[in-house]
């Protein structure tokens, strides 16, 4: 049995191989362009790693999706990927089996098989990229919701107005993800038509990267962005501490990068707003798969249907429980 992952971003995506343990063998990795051109480099590079006989597919992309039927559901960072039947289309042309995840979730399952989340039961990953999105592992085991969307922490609304995320101004997604932060430096730089640090050559093409780098520069206006990003992170932090009780919060790529300006501002917020109790069990901390990271959760999907997930659980069980049952021997 062949592992294979597909990793669809908003901005680049990535196929790759495995082992059946989750070990990665190869990886092809190419940018996100039109929907039908992406989708089509997706098939190729699927057929390039040769997934052979009875191939296991986990498909990581960002919601809204149909997870039960294998729809992608017009995600806003996916322009064009209307009704997409991803599951259907690989088990057409490879055959095996298919399963398609938020790549919130799926994140959260790689954090939690690979990454910073191993060995606790309570874990919410927040992917911070593109877009923002949350997979939580509850009990030691992944709460998806009624049909696959729970977690879209994304559209919560943080703020009566500002930065455009999840199709809502001044959701968490607009205060705090790739997207969103360059929506906000945009504006900032519109209001001194274009004259800062971070514009590229042209306002419309301003990214968060561009801010973070401005900000290394010593670029005070960067450095207040990203301070109102991180108290806005701050505020959304505790709302899941103090709902969810989680032992760890992972947080993605865009936080990886800006940590060392978003932190600060983000630090005491979260411990104004917390319960204290719940926010004294729980490290907030990057994401240890790093650019990776998207890769690790396709994977991890598709390890997870293949039912190795439940063979770690039960080993575990058996682990725990080998004392005990030796006990009770006669």
């Amino acid at each position: 049995m062949s592992i294979i992952g597909l990793d669809i971003g908003g901005t680049k995506c990535a196929v790759t191989r495995a082992t059946d343990a989750g070990v990665i063998e190869r990886t092809i990795r190419f940018p996100t362009r039109g929907a039908q051109a992406t989708q089509a480099r997706l098939w190729a590079a699927v057929a390039e790693l040769q997934p052979g006989p009875a191939p296991v597919f986990g498909i990581s992309c960002g919601g809204p999706l149909d997870s039960a039927t294998g729809l992608i559901l017009s995600p806003p960072n996916l322009p064009g990927w209307d009704r997409v039947p991803v599951c259907a289309e690989l088990e057409r042309r490879f055959g095996g089996r298919a399963f398609l995840m938020n790549d919130a979730n799926a994140g959260a399952l790689a954090e939690w098989r690979f990454g910073a989340g191993r060995g606790t039961r309570n874990l919410v990953f927040l992917t911070y990229g593109t877009g923002m999105g949350a997979g939580v592992i509850c009990d030691g085991r992944l709460f998806e919701g009624a049909n696959g969307n729970a977690g879209e922490v994304g559209h919560v609304r943080l703020s009566a107005d500002g930065p455009l995320g999840y199709n809502k101004p001044g959701s968490f997604e607009g205060w705090c993800s790739g997207g969103g932060i360059g929506r906000l430096a945009q504006a900032a730089a519109s209001k001194r038509n274009g004259r800062v640090a971070f514009n590229p050559g042209s306002v419309e093409d301003i990214t968060a990267r561009h801010v973070v780098q401005a900000a290394e520069a010593g670029d005070t206006l960067a450095v207040e962005l990203l301070a109102e990003s991180g108290r806005r992170l701050g505020m959304a932090l505790a709302i899941i501490v103090d709902v969810l009780n989680p032992e760890v919060i992972v947080l993605g790529s865009v936080y990886s990068r800006a940590k060392r300006w978003l932190e600060p501002h983000m630090r005491p917020v979260l411990e104004a707003e917390a319960l204290p109790v719940s926010l004294a069990v729980c490290r907030v901390v990057p994401t240890t798969l790093g650019e990776d990271i998207g890769t690790y959760a396709a994977i991890a999907i598709a390890v997870y249907h293949a039912g190795g997930f439940a063979s770690d659980v039960r080993g575990a069980v058996d682990t725990a429980l080998a004392p005990l049952t030796a006990e009770s021997r006669p």
